[in-house]
Order: C-alpha cells, then sequence, then structure tokens
C-alpha cells in the first residue's frame, strides 16, 4: 500500500523523510540563515545611524521618573529611566527651584533604558509640597512633583503587618460578606437565579471597563519605549486566550460550574490586586486620607464581587472549604498589591497586571453568558429577556454607584 498522502484539495503529497545528521544540520541552516543576515543587516543600521552619518540635529532626550520616596527625614530618592534613544547626562539636580547636592547610584550618564537612583540630602519638610528638576547637560528639565511630603514606609515587620491588615478590610472581609449570601441566593425562583447570574455579568462587564480605563491611564506613566497603551490590549488578549484554553478542557457539568467560580474569584482577585495597588502608592506617595477613603470605598465596592463569585453555582451544594479558597482567591491579592504599591510601585508592572485582569475577566463574561444561555434554551427561550436585561443593568448600576465613593 503506498504511502502517498492525499490533500482534501485532491493533490498528493510524499510523506515526510526523517531527516539524517547531515540533513538536519542542513535543516538548522537554512533556519538560521535569515536570522544572521537580519542581524548584520541591523549591526550595519545601527552604526551607521542608518545611512545619516554624524547628525547635526541635537539629541533626543527623553527621561521618565518612576518612583520619588521619602525614605527618612532629610532624604529624597528618585528613580529614573532614560526613555530616549540618545544617552542623558544629568548635570544638575534642583529642588524647589535652587541647585542641591546629590549622589548617584551608578553614573550620571544613561544610555538607551538604562535607570538610575538619585538621592537627595534635602531638608524637606513634613506636608508641604516639594518639586524636584533634573537638568540634563544639554539644560533639559524634567520636573517630578511631591504633591505632600510624608516619610515613605519602610518595609519592617510592622509596617508589613498593618498593610496586610488593610489588604483584608478591602479584600477578604468584603468578599467572604458577599459569599454569605449564598443560602439566600439559593432560595430563588428560576427567575431570580437567572438575575443574578446577569448581575454578575453587569458586575464583571463595568470591572473590564474601569480596569481598563485605569489600566490605560497608568500605561501613560510607562516608558514610551515600552508602548504601554498597546501592551494593555494585547497582553489582556493573551491572557483571555489562556484562559479560555484551560476552561475549554472537557469536564463534568458540575465540575465546570464550580471552575467559573474559581475563574471569577481568580478575575477579581486580580481586579483587587490592582485596587491594592493605588492603596498601597498612595500611603507610599504621603496622601494618607486618600488611602484611607480608598479603603472604605473598596471595602463597600467589593460586597457585591462575593455574589458574582458564588452566582454559578447555587444550584450546587460545594463544601464549604471551596468557600473558603473562592474567598482567598478573591481577596488576598488585595494584600500583595498593597505591598507591592507601598514598596515597590512600578508603572509598568501596574500596568501589566492591570491588562491581565481584564483578560480574565473578559473569559468569564463568556463562560457566565453561556451559563445563561444553556438555562434559556432549556426553557425554549433566548438570552435576552427582562430578567436578563434587569441584571446586567443592576449589576452595572451598583458597581457605578459604589465607584463613586471611590472617585469621589
Amino acid at each position: 500500500m503506498s504511502d502517498t498522502h492525499i490533500s482534501a484539495s485532491g493533490t498528493t503529497s510524499e510523506p515526510s523523510v526523517p531527516l539524517g545528521a547531515r540533513g538536519a544540520l542542513r535543516w538548522i541552516a537554512f533556519g538560521a540563515l535569515p536570522l544572521v543576515l537580519l542581524s548584520i543587516v541591523l549591526a550595519v543600521i545601527v552604526a551607521t545611524d542608518a545611512g545619516m552619518g554624524d547628525r547635526m540635529a541635537p539629541p533626543v532626550e527623553v527621561l521618565s521618573v518612576q518612583r520619588v520616596a521619602l525614605p527618612a527625614p532629610g532624604e529624597i530618592t528618585v528613580d529614573i529611566v532614560n526613555d530616549g534613544p540618545d544617552p542623558i547626562t544629568i548635570a544638575q539636580v534642583m529642588v524647589d527651584d535652587a541647585y542641591w547636592q546629590h549622589e548617584f547610584t551608578g553614573d550620571r550618564t544613561l544610555g538607551r533604558l538604562e535607570s538610575t537612583r538619585i538621592t537627595i540630602p534635602y531638608p524637606w519638610v513634613e506636608g508641604e509640597p516639594h518639586t524636584i528638576g533634573l537638568v540634563t547637560s544639554t539644560g533639559l528639565i524634567t520636573e517630578a512633583e511631591i504633591p505632600v511630603a510624608i516619610e515613605s514606609p519602610h518595609a519592617d515587620r510592622s509596617t508589613f503587618t498593618r498593610f496586610a491588615l488593610i489588604g483584608l478590610y478591602v479584600g477578604i472581609v468584603p468578599v467572604s460578606l458577599g459569599l454569605l449570601w449564598f443560602p439566600f441566593l439559593r432560595g430563588l425562583g428560576r427567575n431570580g437565579m437567572r438575575f443574578i447570574l446577569a448581575l454578575t455579568v453587569g458586575l464583571l462587564l463595568f470591572l473590564v471597563i474601569d480596569m481598563f480605563s485605569e489600566a490605560q491611564e497608568v500605561a501613560a506613566t510607562v516608558p514610551a519605549t515600552f508602548n504601554g497603551a498597546l501592551l494593555v490590549p494585547a497582553i489582556a488578549f493573551l491572557t483571555f486566550l489562556v484562559m479560555s484554553t484551560l476552561a475549554n478542557r472537557k469536564k463534568s457539568r458540575d465540575d465546570t460550574n464550580l471552575e467559573v467560580s474559581y475563574r471569577i474569584a481568580l478575575g477579581i482577585g486580580l481586579h483587587n490586586l490592582a485596587e491594592g495597588l493605588a492603596i498601597g502608592a498612595a500611603f507610599a506617595t504621603g496622601a494618607v486620607s486618600l488611602g484611607v477613603f480608598l479603603v472604605i470605598g473598596f471595602t463597600l465596592h467589593n460586597v457585591t464581587e462575593g455574589v458574582g463569585i458564588a452566582s454559578p453555582i447555587l444550584h450546587q451544594r460545594p463544601a464549604m472549604h471551596h468557600f473558603v479558597w473562592l474567598a482567598t482567591l478573591g481577596g488576598i491579592p488585595a494584600v500583595f498589591g498593597i505591598w507591592i504599591g507601598g514598596f515597590v510601585y512600578s508603572p509598568l508592572s501596574a500596568t501589566i497586571f492591570l491588562a491581565v485582569g481584564i483578560g480574565a475577566i473578559a473569559q468569564v463574561i463568556i463562560d457566565v453568558s453561556r451559563m445563561i444561555m444553556r438555562g434559556a434554551e432549556r426553557r425554549g427561550g433566548g438570552f435576552l429577556g427582562w430578567a436578563t436585561l434587569s441584571g446586567i443593568g443592576t449589576g452595572m448600576g451598583i458597581m457605578y454607584l459604589t465607584a463613586i465613593l471611590v472617585a469621589g
């Protein structure tokens, strides 16, 4: 019998033949040749400035200030990145329009995407605003603002514990309180359960919109080289694909519903991680009153998240340990977010976290919508109905109203 393959179009093709050692080396060489030639071309472009030779135009200087901290009385630290294509030399440092002494952790000349920390021994005044100016060798000035001077949190046991307690208030406690509605929700009729599932879709839709808006704001502070605005949808889409791949594994119907609850908890946990970043950053920059206000607002905002986590399993009786894990998965990331925001906040990492959360929650919206559709098909109806529309609208309305408390 012949080993010749016949394609769908009717044409024949010879089967692949195992390569010998010499054939394998030749195959690898053919694959590597374009890459080697491309490397040579790029090296020539860089060495000759794309054929332009010596440029007469001034260098392009772009400094990105990533973090300003006040680690101790009389001390300011500034973390910066060279976001431009040319080397930048920091010639002088000004504080409140006066030139001031300073020290670098490395060289004062930064290559492309190189970073450094500037330490300034300046007697800052608690509660007062200060302005820092970084003067390059060409005279360009990049400013960084300290809205309210207050000593930055120290990474010690006491501060770690206080931040962890704040994370519990924001994450674990409200999500757990929302899960306590589980027995009440089980008593709802068929339309009531459909309303709750649609309510979950509304909650998650608002979270996606809110996180995308916040991610774009944070991405604007990321060094332009990383193109944070495009990074958000790209990472969100890849996360969506990964979550969809995991969700498409064949499981029993009951296991699938419980898995959906876990994925909802994961998506909400990533959202709470982003909330923790905002709270930690507020405390780190001295905006204590804003931080406390965010804690109160996010706590109220997150109570409804427990309802969303419980909605897919209202027809089941999961063991108690599942509720413990669901509450932990949905709430504990807020603790890590506050730690990161308070001690090592980075606009790039915050953008990535937010984008991952967007993709994860978007996939869960698809899962919950399918559950609504399956229930509607069993009753001979469609996805849209008054219970679905009112649930989605109510969910988005609740999140919007509680978000006003945070924004206010």
